[in-house]
């Protein structure tokens, strides 16, 4: 059986990187990583130290590139979260094998991904209208609670 998971494409701040690897060991969601990462190894000082000592809580899993990934999720519903998502991102449904798919910091999901998932797996957070983006961590874990919520909290306490 499947489990909730996130993808995280390229990401370059290692402290986010490290926010999320928490995460995901506190909800049991997998980590997908895809290369190139911005920093040198799994081993970052900074990485480390936003993680704790959840690393090894966390099924994480590290792709050389977005077709290893896509291949690996290849039968899996994947949903992109993205600022030009068409409807927000608890007005879709997801399912116990869902997987959320966010971009890298400073760039975002390519438009070339966004159009190979097809918009309409494409969702957005609400934001004010003269705002950029939100914070990649704090992003994942607003979309990630509402999929496991919507999953009744499976395997939480």
């Amino acid at each position: 059986m499947h489990k909730l998971a996130v993808i995280l494409y390229q990401p370059d701040i290692p402290q986010n990187t490290g926010n999320i690897i928490r995460l995901c060991a506190n909800t049991g969601v997998e980590l997908h990583l895809v290369k190139p990462l911005g920093w040198g190894s799994m081993n970052d000082a900074k990485l480390r130290r936003a993680g704790l000592d959840y690393h090894e809580y966390t099924n994480l899993v590290i792709h050389e590139s977005w077709e290893n990934c896509r291949a690996y999720f290849a039968a899996r519903p994947i949903w992109a979260i993205e600022t030009d998502g068409r409807k927000y991102y608890h007005q879709v449904e997801y399912s116990s094998d869902a997987v959320l798919l966010f971009g890298s910091e400073t760039r975002g999901i390519p438009q070339s991904i966004l159009l190979e998932l097809g918009m309409e797996q494409v969702v957005r957070l609400p934001m004010q209208p003269t705002q950029r983006s939100l914070n990649l961590s704090n992003s994942v874990a607003i979309a990630v609670y509402e999929a496991w919520r919507q999953l009744s909290f499976i395997g939480g306490i």
